[in-house]
């Protein structure tokens, strides 16, 4: 005797995945609930989450997943070429992030250090450009950010444009510099 499938649809609004990770966040989901979001539909036999949950059997769950291949992928009923690419790009994102590498980027030691990582970018602007570097506490440069583009000879900011950028990133200094478009000079304040 075949029972029917319980579809995404047929469950109540609020305790479907995608509805559960707008009100509660990521981490409110399981396994098998972020893989059915990236899998996006179920078959005609089964919903997405049957699915996803078959999938993450098959391959006894998350740490032989990414290791899976394409072609591994595709033999599980119900995975065609474009959820196995899907599912693997996630897991390549994931892959990355994992292996950032935050020692090689660039450390800020004097004003000079500044003025040299924004110089060549500002050095032939036409108009004014406010910029920030916003840094960690090894003063390596987090971000940089152009927080306004003003005239020829003026650029007004306002210091919740550059705080809101800093709390972001939880920078724990700043360094603000303008270019002059004249290319002449190029003038920074931390």
């Amino acid at each position: 005797m075949r029972t029917e499938a319980l579809m995404i649809k047929d469950y109540p609004h609020e305790e479907r995945p995608r509805e559960r990770f707008v009100q509660s966040g990521p981490e409110s989901l399981s396994n098998h609930e972020l893989l059915a979001l990236l899998l996006r539909t179920g078959t005609k036999e089964e919903s997405v989450l049957q699915l996803a949950n078959r999938l993450l059997n098959h391959f006894e769950g998350l740490r032989l997943l990414k290791e899976a291949t394409l072609d591994e992928m595709t033999q599980i009923k119900g995975i065609g070429m474009a959820k196995a690419v899907q599912v693997l790009a996630a897991v390549e994102i994931g892959r990355r992030i994992t292996n950032l590498n935050y020692d090689d980027r660039y450390v800020i030691r004097s004003p000079e250090d500044g003025a040299k990582y924004v110089m060549q970018d500002m050095r032939f602007l036409s108009q004014e450009h406010f910029v920030c570097l916003y840094l960690n506490t090894k003063n390596q440069v987090l971000h940089k950010k152009t927080v306004f583009i003003g005239s020829l000879n003026a650029s007004i900011v306002h210091p919740r444009e550059v705080y809101k950028e800093a709390l972001k990133r939880s920078a724990a200094s700043i360094i603000c510099a303008h270019n002059h478009p004249s290319g002449v000079r190029l003038e920074g304040a931390a």
